[in-house]
Formats: structure tokens, C-alpha cells, sequence
């Protein structure tokens, strides 16, 4: 008898880090739903580098930080495992996010809702949702930062939202023990995707303050934290549970 695939959601899926990670998990045979935002055409690509893989990726679009939309994606969601035959899934990746330049003088009332919206809100109200589709003794990671714990200029909106995050998976990982469902988090240090801008792929300057200040000399890629974020949902890591794990190449301001 064939064994089912295993199925993961991944936020944000479409680009950086989330893109790594689906396509890590199809090279370990796993099936992916994932999230774009607005570019349908790089969610595209994603599903037929999956394919090449020999998985299956169905792309949706959503804005976590919209509260509104999500009943509807869970609806959808429902479709698509149906398309994927099945009625749960395995896994589920807390991605998607937007940046922050703002410091604590400078932001305004508006900035902190919209970070607000997504990283820890969206975050939330979606992971509470899905859970009567998510499997016992399925495995969740959500995506954190650096930042939550090293304090840089200019990012006193993003990484206290990211420590919020932690803490939040902390609590996660409590009450969904009995279902026996791991929930950790991954915090990498500054990555070279299109980011803020893309200021640590695109900017020389930035790149080499990054490299500077990072044990291993370079800024990291995504391909540096897809195969964590995978690690943690294979039964390798079964009894990692509650945890923060900084995947940053021993950076440090």
C-alpha cells in the first residue's frame, strides 16, 4: 500500500526564504500549499520547479495581515488538499512578512498596526484556524528574526513584533501538546532575498556590514534556511518542541 504524501502550508511561499522551503520539502517529498501575496507569476514558477521535483505545490493567493480573508483561505485551503487527496495536512510554516525601517521616534500608529496585522495577528488568527485541518503529532514553525533579540537602528517595530512571535510560539507549543503537535521558531540573521527592499542582496555597502559582523563571513541566502525549516518538520527533530533556533552564521552587532 502507498503511503500518503505529507502536506505542508507555507506562508509567504512565493519568494526568499518560503520559496526555499517549499522546494527543500519537495526534494523530500513533501506536497506544498503556499501563499503569494500579488506576484502569481513567481508563485508559478515555484509550483513548476515542485513539479520538477516530483511534488505537487498549489499556490494561493492571500494577505495574511488581512483578518477578513482568512475564513475564506481556509475554505480554500480545504479545496486544494481535496485536489492534493487529502483532507489534513502535516505541516504548517509561519513565513510570510513584510519589513519595517522604522525606530521607536520616528514610527507612527499606522506602521505598528500593519506590522501588527501580519507578523503577530496574522500569525495568530491563521495557525488558530487551520488547526482542525492540521494532523496530531504535525510539527508548526514560525518565522521570527535576529532582530528580536539583537536591537538594530531602525527596527523598533519589526523586532519586538518578531519577539512577540517567540513568545507566542511558546505558548503554541503548550497547548498543542496534547494533539502532539511540535510548534518552534526559526530566527535568521540577515538574508540576501529581495527583503526590505533587497538592501542585503542589492546594497555592496550593506552587504559587507553584514559579512563583517557574521562569524562565517558572508550574509546568509535562502538556501542557508529552507533545509532548517524542513529539519525541524522531519522526524529527526520529533522531540524539538517549544524552541528558538537562530540560523544566522553566528551574526552579531
Amino acid at each position: 500500500m502507498t503511503t500518503p504524501s505529507r502536506i505542508a502550508i507555507i506562508t509567504g511561499g512565493s519568494r526568499g526564504i518560503g520559496r526555499n522551503t517549499v522546494l527543500t520539502l519537495a526534494e523530500r517529498g513533501v506536497d506544498t500549499i503556499f501563499t503569494y501575496n500579488t506576484n502569481q507569476a513567481e508563485a508559478d514558477k515555484v509550483v513548476a520547479h515542485a513539479a520538477g521535483a516530483g511534488r505537487r505545490a498549489v499556490a494561493l493567493q492571500l494577505d495574511v495581515g488581512d483578518a477578513g480573508a482568512l475564513d475564506g483561505f481556509v475554505e480554500r485551503v480545504r479545496r486544494a488538499l481535496g485536489e492534493l487527496g487529502a483532507e489534513r495536512f502535516d505541516f504548517l510554516v509561519n513565513n510570510a512578512g513584510t519589513s519595517s525601517g522604522m525606530g521607536f521616534q520616528d514610527a507612527t500608529e499606522a506602521e505598528l498596526d500593519s506590522i501588527f496585522s501580519v507578523h503577530f495577528k496574522g500569525v495568530f488568527l491563521l495557525t488558530q484556524k487551520l488547526l482542525p485541518l492540521i494532523n496530531d503529532g504535525g510539527r508548526i514553525v514560525n518565522i521570527s528574526s535576529a532582530l528580536a533579540q539583537r536591537p538594530m537602528a531602525g527596527r523598533a517595530v519589526y523586532g519586538p513584533m518578531k519577539a512577540a512571535v517567540e513568545a507566542l510560539t511558546r505558548y503554541m507549543a503548550l497547548e498543542l501538546g496534547p494533539r502532539r503537535i511540535a510548534v518552534n521558531v526559526v530566527a535568521p540573521g540577515a538574508v540576501a532575498t529581495d527583503f526590505s527592499g533587497g538592501i542585503v542582496r542589492d546594497n555592496p555597502e550593506v552587504n559587507r556590514m553584514v559579512a563583517a559582523h557574521t562569524s562565517l563571513g558572508r550574509a546568509g541566502l535562502p538556501e542557508d534556511i529552507g533545509p532548517m525549516i524542513a529539519s525541524l518538520l522531519s522526524e529527526d527533530n520529533r522531540w524539538v518542541n517549544g524552541q528558538r533556533i537562530e540560523v544566522s552564521g553566528g551574526m552579531g552587532f
